[in-house]
């Protein structure tokens, strides 16, 4: 059921009401080091990420902020583990959203402490359960991490906001289970207005990793459940952030990169297609627009389907048809597809 969230501002990015789902990522430097965390947070807002998410494990991290927030011009979200000081140290510091978790933050006097303080700043706070790390109160209840276990510990965290008169919140609720995951956010989805920040966690290696995010994420956004996400990966942060947009735009929510279509190739395909189609992958990323680019490998689809994208190949023995919009535009040998089809692109997109 879709169902319109409140819209909350983090720094000039603004999620929740119709505004479209934004991408997370999460630096994988020590935030202390300085030189090193603003260095990863500019690949990552080179590759589209929208709002980034630090660790802020001590005080020498939360000493950092304001000097990366000073050196970049992503909203930054300070991640708070443990110690409700450094929440306070973050804040001060001028982040742009704080995340605590309240299976581990301590009792809520110190919550109360960091929502007066968020509210003195104008910021938002990120309610951020994890099935890894729920209040013993609430395991001792449920033995195991349950949904219904997680989204008691959300309606407890809520109770102790609502108590302040604060409500420029967002939840998560993440679990590395994806149907429990995706039960818990349909729940939370069904009964608050909160903006939803949504992901498997844990997820696991790139390939996957990708694939399990996929499949949760998939389901929830095609629920239309979901104002801001992030795909958890043991590796390169950048690639999260390809899988990110990857996921938004098969299910048509976010169109503003190229997509690539290419066939699987079989026994009728002629040349070696997956070179040609890496190589039309990579040069794509230059591009920051929506255009559907064919590489097809035979006669049997590929004029079709090359003709149904805005530009594409139809491949054949040591020579190629190259498309624009529909239209047939020139044969070429196997050797120049690549460059004659990037010539076509740049011949007939406009600014």
């Amino acid at each position: 059921m879709k169902r319109r969230k409140r819209i909350v501002a983090i720094g000039k990015v603004r999620i929740g009401g119709t505004c479209p789902v934004a991408v997370q990522s999460m630096t994988k430097t020590k935030t202390s080091d300085i030189k090193r965390t603003v260095a990863q947070i500019k690949r990552l807002v080179r590759a589209g990420c929208e709002i980034v998410r630090l660790a802020v494990v001590n005080r020498a991290d939360a000493m950092a902020l304001e000097k990366i927030k000073g050196s970049v011009s992503v909203p930054l979200v300070a991640d708070i583990h443990f110690d409700h000081r450094l929440a306070l140290a973050a804040i001060d510091a001028g982040i742009d959203k704080v995340r605590i978790n309240p299976g581990n933050i301590g009792d809520d006097r110190k919550v109360k402490e960091v929502i007066r303080r968020a509210q003195w700043r104008g910021i938002p706070v990120r309610i951020g359960v994890n099935s890894g790390s729920l209040p013993p109160a609430i395991l001792r209840k449920y033995r195991h991490p349950t949904p219904r276990a997680i989204v008691e510990s959300v309606k407890r965290s809520l109770d102790v906001f609502a108590g302040c008169n604060f409500d420029d919140i967002v939840i998560s609720a993440k679990g590395a289970a994806v149907l429990d995951t995706v039960r818990v956010y349909e729940i939370l989805h069904e009964q608050f207005e909160y903006p939803l920040h949504i992901g498997i966690t844990e997820a696991g290696l790139p390939f996957r990793g990708g694939i399990k995010s996929a499949v949760g994420l998939g389901i929830l956004l095609h629920e239309h459940i979901g104002d801001t996400i992030r795909v958890s990966l043991t590796g390169d942060p950048v690639k999260e952030v390809v899988a990110a947009y990857e996921i938004l735009s098969a299910l048509d929510l976010r169109r503003e990169r190229p997509v690539l279509i290419s066939c699987p190739t079989c026994g009728r395909c002629d040349l070696k297609l997956e070179p040609v189609a890496r190589a039309v992958e990579k040069r794509l990323g230059q591009y920051k627009r929506f255009m559907k680019i064919a590489v097809m490998g035979c006669v049997v689809n590929g004029p079709g389907e090359a003709r149904e994208a805005d530009f594409g190949i139809a491949c054949g023995r040591r020579i190629g048809i190259i498309f624009a919009r529909g239209k047939e535009v020139k044969r070429v040998r196997e050797s120049a597809l690549v460059d004659t089809l990037f010539e076509v692109i740049d011949e007939n997109i406009t600014d």
